[in-house]
């Protein structure tokens, strides 16, 4: 077990880190765009605490939780729609500016590391994004404004033209993530030199074993959160900070790129 250090500390050891660094691994949590202004899942106003989520089985087989899914979802739309990246997705993006990156993996569907400047080739959305909508049946994927207008208007959930069951492109509790996107983030992990995942409490598997797999290739682990995670115990991990991410990360590339 790696015991946690102070913020200030850690700024310190986490440039050094990522000064060396030529192919990083970023893994990124909830916990990077709460100051953006959307609300963790796992904080106070988090979904586990303040609402039932929908499952995808349930999605598929009952109108009614459509109508609730789409209900939750369109309540939470303006959060997303007016959210705009932090410092800590723009230190992301100057350290893939450097050539430092070599993926960029989030488990946040707010999109918000796309809009910041995270370029598609090495950014891998594991748990999809709510900048689309798409059919669960023929995989069509289109701009959210109409579905979202059609469930204003009339209260019943989207259908896409070919008869199937529209949803935010984003994977529900209980449906599996997309092979093609577990498959890029687990072989960027084994190509990494460093990895650090941030503000995630790294409870969520299989998202949260990829920057533990980069950390079983022998490269540097180093988890920034602000309150216990599921890896601090882990004999992989070599620097954990627990601090905020915002006020640490950027500051640490800074001087990392300075």
């Amino acid at each position: 077990m790696t015991a946690a250090v102070t913020q200030e500390e850690g700024v310190e050891r986490l440039s050094s880190i990522l000064r060396c660094a030529k192919q990083l691994l970023v893994f990124t949590g909830a916990g990077i765009s709460t100051a953006s202004g959307i609300p963790d899942y796992r904080g106070p106003k988090g979904v586990w605490n303040t609402r039932r989520p929908v499952f995808y089985q349930d999605f598929m087989s009952s109108r009614a939780a459509r109508i609730e899914y789409w209900s939750q979802k369109a309540e939470d739309r303006d959060a997303f729609r007016l959210a705009r990246p932090n410092a800590v997705h723009a230190a992301i993006v100057a350290l893939e500016e450097a050539g430092r990156v070599e993926l960029v993996v989030t488990q946040n569907v707010d999109g918000l590391h796309r809009v910041a400047g995270t370029s598609e080739e090495v950014l891998v959305e594991i748990h999809g994004t709510n900048g689309l909508v798409e059919c669960q049946t023929c995989g069509t994927r289109v701009d959210p404004s109409g579905p979202f207008r059609s469930f204003d208007e009339t209260g019943e959930p989207p259908v896409c033209a070919c008869g199937g069951f529209l949803k935010p492109a984003t994977i529900s509790f209980g449906q599996e993530l997309r092979r093609t996107d577990l498959t890029r983030a687990f072989e960027g992990a084994g190509r990494a030199d460093a990895a650090i995942a941030l503000g995630s409490t790294l409870l969520v598997t299989p998202a949260a074993d990829i920057p533990l797999e980069a950390a079983r290739s022998g490269c540097c682990y180093v988890i920034l959160n602000r309150g216990p995670t599921e890896h601090d115990t882990s004999p992989f991990v070599t620097l954990r900070i627990d601090g905020d991410v915002g006020a640490v990360f950027p500051q640490a590339v800074d001087e990392a790129l300075g």
